[in-house]
Order: C-alpha cells, then structure tokens, then sequence
C-alpha cells in the first residue's frame, strides 16, 4: 500500500458522501488531483466542482484516469456499478472511506467521536473550540458547521485531527485515538451486527484502539462495559465532566460546566434540547485535556452557531417554523421531538419523515412508531434503500399501521411541496437520512416567499 505523502491522483467513488467529500477536500488542499463519480448532483457535490474537482454522474469507466494513485470507495456504491468493476478489473490501489481517514489521523494526534448519535454534533462543536483557541484544526465532520459553510477545516501546523468514529461496519477500528469520547452505544445497524452484544462488543473494541497513555471519555449513562479506565459526562450525575444548574435562558441552555480542574460558570448554548448539553460537554472535555483555557470555551461554546441538518430552524415572516434535521434511529426521533416540545409549547407539530434502510424500518419498528406517535400529524415517505434490496413486508405503509394517532399519512416525495402549499402549519419538521434534504430548499422557499 502507498503511503500518503506519495499519493498524487484520487479517484473517488461516491465523492457526495458527506464523509468522502471531507476526504475529497483534504486531498485537493495537499495539491492532489481529484475527482470523482456520484449518482446525484446535489449542494454539496456542486461545491465540491467550484472548488475545482471535476464530478460526473452517469458510470463512465473513460473518466477515471489511466495514471491513479488510490481509489477511495464507499460501501454504498453498488457491486454492479461499471465503474467499480472495472476498478477491480484493473486491480487499482483502492481503500475505504474509513480507511483512509485512520492513514491521515495517524499522522497526528487523533481526537475521535463514537457513539449512535451525537457524533457530528460533538465533533463539530470540539472543532469549532479548537479552531477558535488554535487559529486552525483538521476536522472531518458528518454535516456541514454553519460557522464555516463546510465539512472540513485544514490545519498547516496544528497537528490534531477531529474525527468521527463511526461504528458503521466497524469503520472506527481503522482509527488510533489519543483521546475519544462515546456519546451513546445504542442498538443499530443490525444489518451489519446481527445483535446488539456485537456492536457492544465493536465499540469495545473502539475503545481498546485508544492509545496508551491516552483518554477515553464515556457517557456516563452508558454502563461501565469497558476493560479500561474511563473519564465520565453528563448532567448533574457527578460525573468527572458535569453540567449543573441547567436551565433555559432567552431561548438558550445556561449551564455550569464542572470538570477535574474547576468550573466554568454560565457556559451559554444556542442549540436545543439537553442532549446538546451533553454533545457540548464532551466536547469541552476534550478540548480541556487538549490544553484549551477555560475561558476560551465558554467563548467558544456561546460562538457555536450549529450544524446544517441538525435541528436547523428557518423562521417564516409570519412566524411559521419549519426545522430539518437528519434523525433516522428512534432515539434521534424522540429527542427532536422533545426539543420541539420544549420550543414551542402549545403548537401543533407535523413531521415528515423518510425511514432511511429496510432492515433499520424493520429492526426497529415498534420503536419508530411509538416515537412519531408523539406527532400531531405524520407524513410518511416511502423508505429510502440506500445500499439495501427491499425486504418483503417491510413497507412505509406497513410501518403507519404501527402509529397510533388518527392524522398520519404516506407520501410520495413528489407531492409534498405542493401538499404543503395548500396548508396551514405551526411548526413543521423534515426528518430522515436519505434524500429528504432536496425537499429542503423549496420547503424553504415556499415558507418564505
């Protein structure tokens, strides 16, 4: 295998992915040639090419150059796509998403972020303080920091690297952390663990990748299954990284954050609901045990302004509110939906929501329904396959049967916008992991035009 620093052409395979576009991105800033395919032309792929890497997207096997160092791939990118099989055929140096991020992160000191849910809020968050104390990091976050319009942030001389540790296909064993965090070890991706005992015992695992001499920082609410010494964080549950005194001021979360060397009093967050308390404590935790100041992180926390598709918020000139965000795991859903509640008591809440995986809709299908059911009303899209077949009886419609309140429907994305345009709505949510964010920009437009 090529090192690296010997890599001067990359082809990637699937290059919108939200992870390969970040990789994308960290190989055109170190002087590479790159390009790549991706079935959709979306935001993010259109600002990958004003950035100068050429996308095409129909398979076309004349496209990937005939002198190519690596191939990057995502598992998403279907065994049958022409293109891949004549990567195969030519038997090019190729490796994964994950892969490749561990060879880069090595080269420095590897800040890593797991857990089910949390982990691009967290990563955002510890790059954003980072950035702000440093002047400059390298991050690779799953969704795009609204403080700087991207993905990735490039450091010349700083020498950590925020990473998200997904468990994914057991991606965050590619990974050598000095320091990580664990937000959550929910049940999911079963279609690659089989049972919930193998994804506990992956994020082990994960866990025993942290170096040595090193940290791994650990959701106190997560039962202690881990054969090593752990930092713990949480809300008022004496916890080595704690917020206390929590509460709502002018729309935002006041806390104090106490952590092994003092308090910070007043930390100050914009972003709703108390499961972003704990996403910023562990993120101040970190960014702590790298050598940032406290003050630095109060400035810094109060300075975040999120991450798109994390409960983004687009306000109408009549106050109509319509949120998106990326939820696509029952836990997700529910947190969403008691941040909404807390928001804005009273109001009615529609949701639409795109199952993102047949075998997630399925493994979790009493749990996705008893979460929605906390909807006023619920619209339903059809599920989006990502890189699954369809399962016989595992349907949108069969998964409405499950929810129990009266005003639930099933819609072909194709519909709702104008759906919507003939209805009135207090707070209205897009919710889901798939293609929904293309229903994002004229939902948008439509509540503000």
């Amino acid at each position: 295998m090529k090192k690296l620093n010997n890599i001067h052409t990359v082809y990637f395979l699937g290059i919108g992915g939200i992870g390969m576009s970040a990789l994308a991105r960290y190989f055109k800033l170190n002087g590479c040639a790159v390009m790549g395919y991706d079935k959709t032309k979306t935001p993010l792929t259109e600002a990958l090419e004003s950035e100068g890497i050429p996308i095409h997207y129909t398979p076309d096997v004349n496209q990937i150059p005939e002198e190519l160092d690596l191939v990057v791939f995502t598992p998403a990118v279907s065994d049958k796509n022409p293109e891949w099989i004549s990567i195969l055929e030519r038997d090019l140096t190729r490796m994964k998403r994950a892969e490749v991020l561990g060879l880069i992160s090595s080269s420095g000191r590897c800040l890593a972020v797991a857990g089910t849910h949390g982990k691009t809020t967290t990563s955002a968050i510890l790059a954003h303080i980072l950035k702000s104390n440093f002047g400059e990091v390298s991050a690779f976050v799953g969704g795009i920091l609204s403080n700087y319009n991207t993905n990735f942030l490039y450091a010349e001389t700083n020498d950590f690297f925020v990473v998200e540790a997904d468990e994914f296909d057991r991606s965050f064993l590619h990974l050598d952390p000095q320091i990580a965090v664990i937000n959550s070890v929910d049940a999911d991706h079963l279609d690659i663990y089989g049972e919930e005992d193998a994804l506990l015992d992956s994020f082990k695992d994960f866990a025993n990748k942290v170096k040595e001499g090193g940290t791994l920082i650990v959701n106190s609410a997560i039962p202690n299954i881990f054969n090593r010494k752990v930092a713990t964080f949480g809300i008022e549950t004496s916890a080595d990284y704690e917020a206390k005194n929590v509460q709502i001021l002018d729309g935002n979360y006041v806390f104090d954050f106490h952590h092994p060397n003092g308090v910070i009093k007043a930390m100050s967050l914009s972003l709703p609901g108390k499961h972003n308390v704990e996403n910023a404590i562990a993120a101040s935790a970190i960014a702590s045990l790298c050598g940032v100041s406290d003050e630095e992180i109060l400035k810094a926390i109060s300075s975040f302004k999120g991450v798109k598709r994390r409960f983004e918020i687009t306000r109408s000139v009549d106050e109509t509110i319509y949120i998106d965000d990326y939820a696509h795991h029952p836990t997700e859903i529910s947190s969403v939906l008691e941040s909404a509640r807390e928001m804005y008591v009273g109001k009615k809440l529609t949701v639409i929501f795109q199952p993102h995986l047949y075998s997630r809709t399925r493994d979790f299908e009493t749990e996705f329904a008893k979460a929605l059911s906390g909807f006023d009303e619920v619209i339903l899209l059809d599920i989006y396959p990502a890189r699954e077949l369809p399962i016989e009886g595992v349907t949108s419609e069969h998964l409405l049967e499950k929810i129990s309140i009266e005003n639930k429907k099933v819609m072909a994305k194709s519909q709702v916008v104008s759906y919507l345009k003939e209805k009135k709505f207090d707070v209205l949510l897009t919710l889901g992991a798939g293609d929904i964010d293309t229903l994002v920009a004229p939902i948008k437009e439509l509540i503000t035009a």
